[in-house]
């Protein structure tokens, strides 16, 4: 049974730290702005000029003046601050920002990622992708595991235009969570009700699967 993409963010949040300050690129990132435990101070910055960013805002209480970098409506927490898009590049090209976490079409076992482009396709640029994946030394990666032909999108090498080299920490998929070492991907903990064996099945990069490997809590 594989992780729902709440899920799959709330696995996410179990990487935030007292203290950081954490990039969400669009889609799927954006929802671990819903589960910080209530008890840790996490700071959310959004490359379109937000510092303190919280939660979605409920249905009837959007302002449509507050989005993210991905035009979705969000809530200011206090204390937060709005600036210009240069401030905000300038934070993550000096490396303010512990976390970064992002969406992505591919990722290889060696931390390549790709998740701007596909060739043919209208794209209208890559936002701040290519800063975020330059600048950041903690980047997670959260993505469906297989496309929608059922094709493995954790690769021994990226068939689109690549976004960064060698950058990527960490991947949570909806069948697991892995970590990028020089051994390919390693499978830390699997969705409930899924197996190592179809994980391996599902995986085109180099995949370490050691004895026992756990079943995640959800």
């Amino acid at each position: 049974m594989a992780l729902t993409k709440e899920q799959m963010a709330q696995r996410i949040a179990r990487e935030l730290r007292e203290g950081y300050y954490v990039n969400l690129g669009i889609g799927i990132p954006t929802l671990v702005a819903n589960y910080v435990p209530k008890d840790m101070n996490v700071v959310f910055q959004s490359e379109n000029g937000i510092l303190g960013m919280g939660p979605f805002p409920f249905e009837g209480e959007e302002d449509a003046d507050l989005i993210n970098a991905g035009k979705q409506t969000v809530t200011l927490l206090p204390g937060s601050s709005i600036f210009d898009s240069s401030t905000s590049f300038a934070m993550i090209r000096g490396q303010h920002v512990q976390l970064t976490v992002l969406g992505a079409m591919e990722v290889t076992d060696s931390g390549d990622i790709a998740n701007w482009k596909i060739p043919g396709k209208m794209v209208k640029g890559m936002g701040g992708a290519m800063d975020l994946v330059a600048s950041a030394e903690n980047i997670i990666v959260v993505m469906m595991h297989a496309n929608k032909a059922g094709e493995s999108k954790l690769l021994k090498q990226c068939t689109l235009p690549l976004t960064g080299v060698k950058c990527v920490k960490k991947v949570v998929t909806d069948l697991g969570v892995f970590d990028i070492t020089a051994e390919g991907f390693v499978l830390l903990e699997r969705a409930p009700g899924v197996s190592v064996e179809e994980i391996k099945a599902k995986t085109d990069g180099r995949l370490v699967a050691r004895a026992d490997v756990p079943e995640m809590t959800v």
